[in-house]
Order: structure tokens, then C-alpha cells, then sequence
């Protein structure tokens, strides 16, 4: 199974070196192409929040459903998510508001909905707080410690509602270099705002990997450049595979086979 395994990773990553040359940080801060590597490169480890490090999809989709209708009156929100041309919470709420009034939100409405939502999310926090992926917290810890590997986070989240999850999880989204749907519409420019800020942060970094939950987090890495880990079980790990997931686990359980995974991944030759 290990054999495998590694066969995996380095075939699908090849292809991902390739397409990572041209990234736009490439030329200052971060170097994704795997070909000017040194021996001693830093690497990066951005995640995604909902649903890869907090178990939140499921109260984040009825507190953001909720403030439609609280806020707006909206009713009937599609909330299959990768119906949407960009995945996040500013994204969302820009094309459902569009479609709906004719016009692009103001800050105000901006505002006066992100407001609401994360006021719903408090109270459900309150109420029961919420709990980490399995294994999560611990992994962060040890990546923290790693010589080799830094964390950022890169998450479709408004910045008050992805502190908020993590901070009731027993996570402290501070600690780590971070972009949201504060900082942009659309995740890739999110997983690009974060790479900035982590190499603003360490230093020039060699390579960088995606860990997250999503069809969208695979379409946007595939995008961007750079491999993806998913976060599934079940039909949603099929998904991500055929979405070009290296791997696939279902949460962070098993820590070392995680972590042997990434470095498999970040200093392929």
C-alpha cells in the first residue's frame, strides 16, 4: 500500500510542477516551481477551515442560509456550493445578491449580512461549541515544530467567522499567516494573498500544498498550480480523487502517514 501510495504522489505531482512555474510570486517571494529547490527549502502547508480543520460545514451553510432570509428575505439559497462560480462567503453573497436585486452589494450590505451571520454563529458556538477535524489541533502543533514546514491558512471564510470556528475549536487562526473572503472574491486569489503573507512571514519559501475539503478547493489549486490534499470520506473522497486529489484522508487521525504524505509531496524531485 505504501508503494502505491508514493507511486501516486510523484506521478500526479509531476504534473503540478509543471503547471506551477508561472506563478506570480515566483519572481519575489514564493517559488513554487520544484526545480530551483535547494536541499534545505521551506515548505508550505496552507489549509482550508470549514470541514478540513473545524467540523463547521454543517452550522456555517444554516447560519449563512439564515441570514439570507434574516437579512434579506432571500429564500431558496442553492446550497450546493460548487454551483458557484467563486466558493467563498464574499463570493456567494456577491452573486446571490446580484442575481436577486440587480445591482452589486454596497459595503454596507456587505457588512450588515457578515454582521448577522457571525452574530448567528456566536450564539450556536455558545450553545455547543464547535469541534476540530480529528487530529487537527495536534498536527498544527507539530507543524509549528517542524524545521522543514510552515503553516498558513487560506480560507473561503469571512476573517471573523474562521477566528471565531477556530478559536471554539480549541485553535488559534492568529497564529498563522492567513487570507479569507475578506481579502477577495474568489479562492484562488485567497490561496495566492496567503502564500504572499506566509513568505512575508518565513522567508522565500520552495513549494507549497493545498488541504482541503472541496471540489472547489481542487479546481482552485489546479488553477493556482499547486497539489492538493483532500479531506473526505466516502463519495466525497471519490470526488476529490476524479477532482485530482495526490491523496485523499479522512481527517488527521493518523498523523505520520499525513505528514509522511506531505513530505513526499513538497520535496518531490
Amino acid at each position: 500500500m505504501t508503494l502505491s501510495f508514493a507511486k501516486k504522489v510523484e506521478c500526479d505531482f509531476r504534473g503540478y510542477r509543471r503547471s506551477a512555474v508561472g506563478d506570480p510570486y515566483d519572481d519575489n517571494m514564493l517559488d513554487v516551481g520544484i526545480g530551483s529547490l535547494g536541499r534545505f527549502a521551506m515548505h508550505l502547508v496552507m489549509f482550508d477551515i470549514d470541514g478540513t480543520l473545524t467540523e463547521t460545514m454543517k452550522v456555517d451553510e444554516e447560519c449563512f442560509v439564515r441570514s439570507f432570509m434574516d437579512v434579506l428575505g432571500f429564500a431558496n439559497i442553492d446550497t450546493d456550493w460548487s454551483h458557484y462560480p467563486r466558493t467563498t462567503d464574499s463570493g456567494i453573497f456577491d452573486d446571490v445578491f446580484t442575481s436577486r436585486i440587480g445591482r452589486s452589494p454596497t459595503a454596507q450590505d456587505v457588512s450588515q449580512f457578515r454582521q448577522h451571520f457571525i452574530q448567528l454563529l456566536t450564539e450556536a458556538s455558545s450553545q455547543s461549541p464547535f469541534a476540530p477535524f480529528a487530529g487537527a489541533d495536534r498536527l498544527l502543533s507539530r507543524l509549528a515544530q517542524d524545521g522543514s514546514h510552515q503553516v498558513s491558512l487560506a480560507t473561503g471564510g469571512w476573517r471573523d467567522s474562521a477566528r471565531l470556528k477556530m478559536a471554539s475549536a480549541g485553535m488559534c487562526f492568529d497564529d498563522h499567516p492567513a487570507a479569507s473572503a475578506d481579502d477577495a472574491l474568489d479562492r484562488e486569489s485567497i490561496m495566492r494573498i496567503s502564500m504572499q503573507r506566509a513568505a512575508e512571514r518565513y522567508g522565500r519559501l520552495g513549494s507549497a500544498v493545498y488541504v482541503g475539503d472541496g471540489v472547489w478547493d481542487a479546481r482552485a489549486c489546479h488553477s493556482v498550480g499547486i497539489p492538493f490534499i483532500g479531506i473526505g470520506a466516502g463519495s466525497r473522497a471519490t470526488r476529490l480523487s476524479a477532482e485530482g486529489a495526490v491523496c485523499v484522508f479522512p481527517d488527521f487521525s493518523d498523523a505520520d502517514l499525513f505528514l509522511r504524505s506531505v513530505y513526499e509531496i513538497t520535496n518531490a524531485a
